[in-house]
């Protein structure tokens, strides 16, 4: 097993396993579908100021579209001048246009190991526990005493899907006159992803699907606060 791997197991993946069945053990009625959506908040509120930072970044880069529009046009025969004035534009205002994204590299191994910890406990896989951790007889995969969250849900993929775009929604430009290949971009992620994360949720476990939905309305309402309060790049 290779350092990376066994940092991975060791520091993210068996604490979230981890946690994940204490909860089970702790939280009357031991519903799963609770416990999932109590974890991922949990793992959303650690997480909230990295990806505070990130969404603070992609409302600037929205705010300055219009002054990047500009610049396109300006120099749209002239790509090294573009490049050259658009960097001037980020340095002015104080923007790193990759700063959204680095953020979102550093929490990766956390989603992917949130996805396989709910993975492997809704079949019951529990093998990684603590000795201070007690091991379910049966871990219900229930929720509500309704859903099976071990089995895919259409009603909870159509849901995950919305969710996605809703945030995608939220965060689109409200400007139009960009170039060619970035409107592109946005109206796959707008419109196009979502329908991928719909098919994709439908043939999936519902308890990641339920994760899923929980982790975007978070992005959603971290989103709504940093619109209302963060001041608009002039």
């Amino acid at each position: 097993m290779s350092f990376l791997t066994l940092a991975y197991n060791e520091v993210i993946y068996r604490p979230l396993l981890n946690l994940l069945v204490f909860f089970y053990n702790v939280i009357p009625g031991h519903d799963i579908g609770i416990v999932i959506i109590l974890v991922t908040l949990l793992i959303r509120l650690l997480l909230a100021p990295s990806f505070h930072k990130s969404l603070k970044s992609q409302k600037a880069m929205n705010d300055l579209q219009p002054k990047l529009n500009e610049v396109r046009e300006k120099h749209k025969h002239d790509k090294e001048a573009q490049a050259k004035a658009m960097m001037e534009l980020y340095k002015e205002h104080k923007i790193n246009p990759l700063s959204s994204c680095l953020p979102l590299l550093v929490q990766l191994p956390i989603l992917i190991a949130l996805y396989q910890v709910f993975s492997k406990a809704l079949n019951n896989n529990l093998s990684g526990l603590y000795n201070f951790v007690m091991h379910p007889a049966n871990l219900d995969p229930r929720f509500l005493n309704l859903l099976d969250l071990s089995k895919p849900s259409i009603v909870l993929g159509v849901i995950a899907g919305l969710a996605q775009f809703w945030q995608s929604k939220l965060m689109m430009p409200k400007t139009t006159g960009q170039d060619t290949t970035m409107r592109a971009m946005q109206l796959q992620t707008t419109y196009v992803l979502p329908v991928i994360s719909v098919v994709i949720a439908m043939k999936l476990p519902a308890g990641l699907p339920l994760y899923w939905i929980v982790t975007t309305l978070f992005a959603v309402a971290q989103q709504y606060y940093i619109i209302r309060k963060q001041p608009k790049v002039n």
